[in-house]
């Protein structure tokens, strides 16, 4: 078989039949880092207790970009967020959760305030959003552990689910984000339902 496209050598015709997979790259991506963290995750409590910090972190990187205005600002967005969540952690001077509820009132009282580039209509789901999951981190992390791990997993499963929906409609964040985190957002729902 040979590729006959103008422009393209025929030595990458081979390849043709990948291009959708690489397409779907957030997708592996997220199945990989779910491999890796069940490999080396921290059983029991100590992961509802991550988990139900870090899930603080997904609805206030959506308030943060929606306030940006710019879906390409996500992933550096995703990476500041996540890098201050490892100096907190490494350096134990507050904890990450309280931060990031504090980092969430002051994005909500800028939106409030100032307005943003989507509109209040956007700005209103993505608060609601983040006042929703919020709920659902932190009455996990303050609750009975185990009835901590079935509101931390379900608010992860409707992450997912809000991500999918901001997937399809390609909304606020950039459309690998939505891919990427929809997918660790099922997985890691998943893996606290299974904890032993």
């Amino acid at each position: 078989m040979t590729d006959t496209t103008p422009g393209r050598p025929r030595r990458f015709a081979a390849l043709a039949p990948l291009a959708p997979l690489a397409r779907r790259w957030p997708t592996a991506l997220a199945v990989g880092a779910t491999a890796l963290n069940m490999l080396g995750g921290d059983p029991g409590d100590a992961a509802v207790g991550g988990f139900g910090e870090a899930l603080l972190l997904l609805p206030l990187l959506y308030l943060i970009v929606t306030q940006i205005g710019r879906p390409g600002a996500t992933w550096p967005v995703l990476g500041a967020l996540v890098a201050g969540m490892v100096a907190l952690r490494a350096l134990d001077v507050a904890a990450p959760s309280t931060v990031l509820v504090a980092i969430a009132l002051a994005a909500l009282v800028w939106g409030a305030i100032s307005g943003t580039p989507h509109g209040r209509g956007v700005f209103g789901v993505q608060a609601a959003g983040m006042l929703v999951f919020g709920a659902l981190a932190l009455t996990g992390l303050a609750v009975d552990p185990e009835l901590g791990r079935y509101l931390v997993a379900a608010g992860w499963f409707g992450h997912g689910i809000w991500d999918f929906v901001h997937l399809k409609r390609g909304a606020v964040v950039s459309r690998t984000f939505a891919e990427w985190c929809g997918v660790i957002d099922i997985l890691v729902a998943a893996q606290l339902l299974l904890l032993p």
